[in-house]
Parts: structure tokens; sequence; C-alpha cells
């Protein structure tokens, strides 16, 4: 067993991904993506691992090196359609209304006055997000028309992709906290709330974690929404309504959870390289290893 970690940058979640891979006593190699080069008509050098273990920052670029290590039939979690659809909002929502996950009422638009009519039509307040980005970044709650055409007109005159489409979603009100689940193949493997007395819940904006008990309705729709964008490991971010509602907010590839292993007491980066060595033992078994876990189904109620 040998397996490529692909990575951009050395984080926390990375050294305790490589001191399970050590643990286990499993080769491996971590593969910078500043150093990495293709002859794409000489797939045999990159045919020694077993597995690709994605955890690139950099979207772009883990999308375009998992594609090219798909298409030589090498085992990758994530897979690039994956990354793909995690890593844009839009692509998200519609993999998510696609197979009837219940997430919240989201509006996209692409000039000032489309979006400001959506707004209006969707009622205040509302969140205004970039299409691509993380760590709770660039998000805007927008309580009045006020700031809806002061919020427009900047993200307008900024002009670059992140501000090009408007995507609106409503705002929902809940209780100082939402949910994060980690879903690990078929297995939501823990969860934790994050609190913050501020709207945007992150712990990569102070948000305080504790562990969240996964009940069947948030195993049930966790795993709904991991299968909707293709499964292999993610973590899917809950809101609660006041009315007890669950709704899934987003889904994320190559996730951060150093602030989630103690308060779980789960091993999650041992989960994610058990994983890892599964998908690349099926590729010597003959099955269908890059695809475990990864099979799309659709839910019919709301959660």
């Amino acid at each position: 067993m040998r397996i490529g970690v692909l990575i951009s940058r050395v984080r926390v979640e990375e050294k305790y991904i490589v001191q399970a891979l050590e643990a286990r006593g499993v080769d491996f190699e971590l593969i910078d993506v500043r150093q990495v080069k293709f002859d794409l008509q000489a797939a045999d050098q990159w045919k020694q691992y077993d597995v690709i273990l994605d955890r690139c920052v950099s979207q772009s670029q883990a999308v375009s090196i998992l594609q090219v290590l798909g298409s030589w039939g090498i085992p990758c979690v994530n897979r690039a359609e994956v990354v793909q659809v995690c890593g844009d909002k839009l692509n998200t929502s519609l993999a998510l209304v696609a197979h009837g996950v219940p997430m919240p009422r989201t509006c996209v638009a692409y000039t000032p006055e489309a979006a400001l009519e959506a707004i209006e039509e969707m009622g205040y307040p509302v969140v205004l997000k970039p299409a691509v980005g993380s760590w709770g970044r660039l998000l805007a709650k927008i309580n009045d028309r006020d700031a809806a055409e002061a919020i427009i007109e900047h993200k307008s005159t900024l002009g670059s992709y992140q501000h090009s489409i408007f995507y609106i979603q409503e705002y929902v009100d809940k209780p100082g906290r939402d949910i994060r689940t980690f879903v690990v193949g078929d297995e939501t493997i823990c969860g934790i709330t994050r609190s913050s007395e501020h709207w945007i819940t992150n712990t990569a904006r102070g948000g305080q974690s504790a562990e969240c008990p996964i009940t069947p309705e948030i195993d049930r729709l966790s795993q709904a929404a991991a299968q909707a964008v293709g499964g292999g490991v993610v973590a899917i971010d809950l809101l609660e309504t006041h009315d007890g509602q669950l709704l899934v907010n987003e889904v994320n590839h190559t996730m951060e959870f150093r602030n989630s292993i103690a308060p779980t007491g789960v091993d999650i980066p041992g989960r994610i390289v058990d994983y890892a060595i599964q998908i690349g033992e099926g590729k010597h078994s003959g099955g269908n290893g890059a695809h475990a876990g990864q099979a799309a189904t659709t839910i019919g109620g709301q959660a």
C-alpha cells in the first residue's frame, strides 16, 4: 500500500494525517502541488500510488490534478467531481436540490438589478455569499434595502469572479449555533456544535465547538447530503430552525478538523486514513474502490 497525499501547505490537519499514516505503518509520500507536472502520455510513473488523498487548499489545482489522476485509473479521495461540487456553493445547492435534500431557500442573480429584486422578493434579512470561498469570509447579512444597495454596489465595483455572481440565501435564525458533521464513506463518524454570539459560527471566526450527538435524523440528513455531492470524505454544515427543522447549509471537502477531535473524542484523521486505505485496497481486489461509499441517493421528506 502506497498513498500519495496531495498538499499545497502543511496545516495542523495534514500533520495529524501524517501521524495517522505513520502509526499504521503505511508507505506514503507528501506531494507538493508546486512541484507537480504531468506528461499526459506517461501515466506509469504515477501508478506507484494505490490511492491519492487530497489535502490541497487550492480548489482549482486540486480539481485539475485529480482529473488527470482519475483519468489514469488512480483512486482519489476525494474524486475531482466531488471537489468541483463542494468547492462551488451553486454546484452544491444544485446537487442538494436534485437529490431532495432540504436547504435554505436560495436564489442566484447575475446583475445588480436582478440581485436587488431577488433580495426584495425573498424578504429581509438575507445572506449574500461568494459562490466560491471558505472560513466564513466575505459573507454579508443584509437587513434592509440600504444595506442591500451598498453591498451590491461594492461587489459590482470589486469585479472579481467571487463578486460577479450574486448567491443569495434566506437568513435562518438559528439558536446561536450550527452543527457540523463528518462523513467518511458511508458513516457519519461524529459531529460538533459551533456556538457564537455572532451570526457566523465558524470556528475559524471564533466559534466554540462542543460535541453533538449523532441522532438518526442528523445521520440521515448528513448521509443524504454527502451522497448528493458524490460521497467520500466530507463535512456537512447543518442549520437548525426554531421549529426544529434541520437544513443543509454547505458541504465541505478537504475540511479542517483540528477543533473537532477533542470535543468528540473521535480520531478523525485516523478514520480518514483508514478510508483511504480501504479505497486503495479496493484497487487491488478488483472492486470499484474509487467509488466506494459514493453512490448517490435521493431522500423525499424534510428532515
